[in-house]
């Protein structure tokens, strides 16, 4: 077998899907040590050195090929690329709420406060009293700890509540600290039962963030 043919089936072995490294290597040595058909045996002396040279040199093609070969066959498939991790949403203004009824309260009148505490400035702030509309409730009034001027304030009859709200205005900012504020309303004589009266609060920092505060009277 010559050298040309020969180092063609090496390479085509080399590149199969799982290659035999010791199947391949025997092959090379069977190969370069059969003579040529018709031809004189040669003392070894006189060509191991270059035949030795070329069993090393297609060696080290093989194995070269083998471990390309083993590296494509193991190669992972490919896979999409994982998404961007959405950035989070800045953490809103530190505050709590506290609902209560005005101990000035009296058996035909009475004002629900609600204190709202921050511990820093906010630039963003909507505040809505929901009072049950039970039997004679009729809304007399509102009032709040900042200017007025800073809001604006609307009061709503719907089918089941006096929906009191107070809006900042654009521009303005609520400082950190307590602040009040407050629904007034008429009811029938006695003590009315405030159980159904809720508030909801959303406060805005200046970069965006959010909290929202809510609960009864109860």
């Amino acid at each position: 077998m010559d050298d040309t043919r020969l180092r063609h089936e090496l390479r085509e072995a080399a590149l199969a899907h799982r290659p035999d490294r010791a199947r391949i290597l025997a092959r090379v040595e069977r190969g370069l040590a059969a003579p040529a058909p018709g031809a004189r045996p040669r003392p070894r002396a006189r060509w191991s050195g270059r035949r030795w040279a070329a069993v090393a040199a297609v060696t080290a093609a093989v194995a070269g090929a083998v471990g390309l070969a083993g590296t494509m066959a193991t190669a992972p498939p490919d896979r999409p690329a994982t998404p961007a991790t959405a950035p989070l949403p800045a953490p809103g203004p530190a505050a709590r709420a506290t609902a209560t009824i005005n101990p000035g309260s009296n058996s035909w009148w009475a004002q629900s406060d609600l204190g709202v505490t921050t511990g820093s400035p906010v630039t963003g702030l909507v505040v809505e009293l929901r009072i049950a509309r039970t039997a004679g409730v009729v809304s007399t009034g509102h009032w709040r700890t900042r200017p007025a001027g800073d809001f604006t304030v609307t009061v709503t009859e719907e089918p089941g509540a006096l929906v009191y709200r107070w809006t900042l205005k654009e521009g303005r900012a609520l400082p950190p600290g307590p602040h009040v504020f407050a629904a007034q309303y008429n009811h029938p004589e006695g003590v009315r039962d405030a159980s159904s009266d809720t508030y909801g609060v959303t406060l805005t920092a200046p970069d965006g963030g959010r909290t929202t505060l809510r609960g009864g009277f109860g």
